[in-house]
């Protein structure tokens, strides 16, 4: 288990492992929760501190990022979702489908995914009894249910995973 602070030791990284965890951070400015976006703020002024060639690492390493305007529309959940994935915690969503049909759904959030216009939460849905991907920007409420969950054997993350790889092998097979 990790605790903060968490101690790394000394490394060093190429200007390439730079320039990588630079544009990583710069996504997670740009596309992620406030939360997310000082912590990739904090690890950046770091690594600026105690890099070693100051002269090669420009400011903004070369990366401009922007966010889509779908993907802001669901950083107020982003907090509670993270937290609902680390702590395993249900919750209860108000979701708007991309048919515009709405429903209310208890959930276990399993991971959430960023395509580059929009975030998803992979989670195990209770009405469905089945595992569903939302989009967070569909996302009209979002709470704790109170109730924690168990990681449970056909319901786990790595249980999603090896469907959607199953479903895509069936799929390569039929073409």
């Amino acid at each position: 288990m990790l605790r903060e602070p968490v101690f790394l030791p000394p490394m060093a990284l190429s200007f390439t492992e730079l320039e990588a965890l630079s544009l990583g951070m710069s996504i997670v400015q740009a596309a992620a929760d406030t939360e997310l976006q000082e912590a990739a703020k904090r690890v950046m002024d770091k690594v600026s501190q105690h890099a070693l060639n100051r002269r090669q690492a420009p400011k903004s390493w070369g990366f401009g990022v922007y966010a889509f305007e779908r993907a802001q529309a669901g950083f107020r959940h982003m907090p509670l979702i993270r937290r609902a994935i680390r702590e395993g915690l249900k919750l209860k969503i108000d979701y708007c489908s991309l048919d515009e049909r709405t429903s209310t759904r208890v959930i276990r959030p399993l991971q959430m995914e960023y395509w580059g216009r929009v975030w998803t939460c992979s989670a195990w849905c209770e009405l469905r009894k089945d595992f569903r991907v939302f989009r967070i920007d569909k996302t009209a409420a979002c709470e704790p249910t109170g109730e924690r969950f168990q990681a449970e054997v056909g319901k786990t993350i790595e249980d999603y995973l090896k469907h959607v790889a199953d479903q895509m092998d069936r799929d390569r097979t039929r073409s």
